[in-house]
């Protein structure tokens, strides 16, 4: 996971491992650990990304628990600190309401340990990702209500980014936009009622965190090893082969808001050519051809597909004789029809994938489709709820950037005011897929 304000446990992620804590590295702390002259007190690790590690911590001055960001202390890891800050600042200052769904930075300061100066920023404390809600539902397609809930907070979000301060997030998919709480409630020390650690508790030696993240690697491995022997069990007709059970997503908070603004970028003053996590990247970043906020328009229509089918939109993979970028092409190509020739040739590195025709030098033979189709045959969508659907993706997903509707224009389209009724519930389990396909119905809210 990146190193979001997000509550997810560490431990259900892979660690960071304990060599990266050295000189220039992670800043090991132990619970109780206080920082910023004692104003705020470690209470449990969050999560970790390549840059730094996040806390749980209590704040001493607001009486608030906050997320605690603590990058590692090399010289370059500082540098985007200092960028990241400064992207978070302008955003917290140019919306004093905290309204517009996007993370708020509360503190930042420098801490030195024993492996150096680290930066450190104080974010307000959110619940779970996108990432963890999807998974909670076991891959499902979420209600489309659900997800136009969803849409509605991360369009807020964009349209505040990108016409108000000209913010390019650069970077948008499920693990970078967190609910506002937890989906357990036991996860939220303020939902739970969890009194907050004030000193350190005695026996937590020194080292602390590097004997912690040993412990929980052991603690995996044996819960790996009992996983392996009960789906051995299952798959032998003992107990525990049955079908899993349907999760609600009822009297859970869907608003959210956007996070991680790590690689963000003013629209005037890019660092990157090479954006974007791969399943989420724009035709424009691939072929080089310059990028702006329609990129991460592009970034939210993979995320709302995602919402809705528990799949991602594109998942490349590179072949024999060709690269992942031709795939994610030749899909793209497959699902939305070919590139204009002007866009496929219009790229600093449109010649490593087309001939001069516009057609893809290594992947020949597309199978064109639709993505209504698609909704339809695999996701068992209704023929309206896809049609209406797909009304919604596809200028998102236009070829050329300039088509794309902004977020504002976005949050206007009408499929975000459409209540629709017993939603397809999609499952797939042991590689078969389950389809539970219920009658849908589409009916305009009142007075609309």
């Amino acid at each position: 996971m990146s190193g979001s304000p997000s509550s997810s446990s560490a431990s259900e992620d892979e660690d960071e491992g304990i060599d990266s804590y050295r000189k220039g590295g992670y800043h090991a702390v132990r619970i109780g650990d206080s920082f910023s002259g004692g104003r705020y007190i470690a209470q449990r690790k969050l999560g970790w990304g390549e840059f730094s590690t996040v806390w749980l911590a209590y704040d001493t001055r607001s009486s608030e628990f906050v997320a605690l960001k603590i990058q590692k202390s090399a010289p370059q890891f500082a540098q985007a600190a200092l960028h990241e800050i400064e992207v978070l600042s302008a955003i917290a200052d140019g919306d004093p309401s905290n309204s517009k769904y996007v993370v708020r930075l509360i503190d930042h300061f420098k801490h030195t340990g024993p492996n150096g100066q680290h930066s450190c920023m104080v974010l307000e404390f959110l619940g779970d990702s996108l990432l963890r809600l999807v998974k909670y539902n076991r891959y499902k397609g979420l209600e489309l209500d659900k997800v136009r809930e969803i849409c509605k907070c991360i369009l807020i979000g964009l349209d505040y980014l990108h016409r108000e301060l000209g913010i390019i997030h650069t970077d948008l998919k499920l693990e970078n936009v967190l609910l506002l709480s937890t989906i357990n409630a036991t996860q939220d020390p303020i939902r739970s009622g969890t009194p907050p650690i004030l000193e350190r508790p005695e026996g937590i030696p020194n080292g602390g965190a590097t004997t912690n993240v040993i412990e929980k690697k052991l603690k995996r491995r044996a819960r790996r090893a009992a996983a392996r022997i009960s789906g051995r069990r299952a798959s032998m007709g003992g107990v525990g082969g049955g079908a899993k059970t349907n999760r609600s997503l009822d009297g859970i908070d869907l608003k959210c808001k956007v996070v991680d603004f790590g690689s963000a970028c003013w629209a005037d003053k890019q660092f990157a050519q090479e954006i974007q996590t791969r399943q989420y990247r724009s035709p424009e970043v691939i072929l080089q051809s310059g990028y702006s906020f329609s990129a991460d328009m592009w970034s939210f229509a993979c995320i709302a597909f995602e919402l809705a089918t528990g799949e991602m939109m594109f998942t490349p993979k590179g072949g024999q004789g060709f690269s992942e970028d031709e795939d994610h092409l030749a899909m793209m190509m497959e699902l939305l029809g070919k590139i204009p020739r002007k866009i496929a040739n219009g790229g600093a590195r449109s010649k490593d994938y087309f001939d001069r025709y516009g057609d893809l030098k290594r992947i020949r033979r597309l199978k064109y489709g639709s993505l209504e189709k698609l909704l339809i045959d695999k996701f068992r969508f209704s023929e309206t709820d896809a049609l209406e659907f797909a009304k919604f993706l596809c200028p998102l997903l236009d070829f050329e950037p300039e088509n794309r509707p902004t977020a504002q224009q976005c949050s206007q389209h009408p499929w975000l005011n459409i209540t629709s009724q017993n939603q397809t519930e999609v499952t797939s389990e042991s590689g078969m897929e389950k389809v539970n396909v219920g009658m849908r119905n589409l009916q305009m809210k009142a007075g609309k």
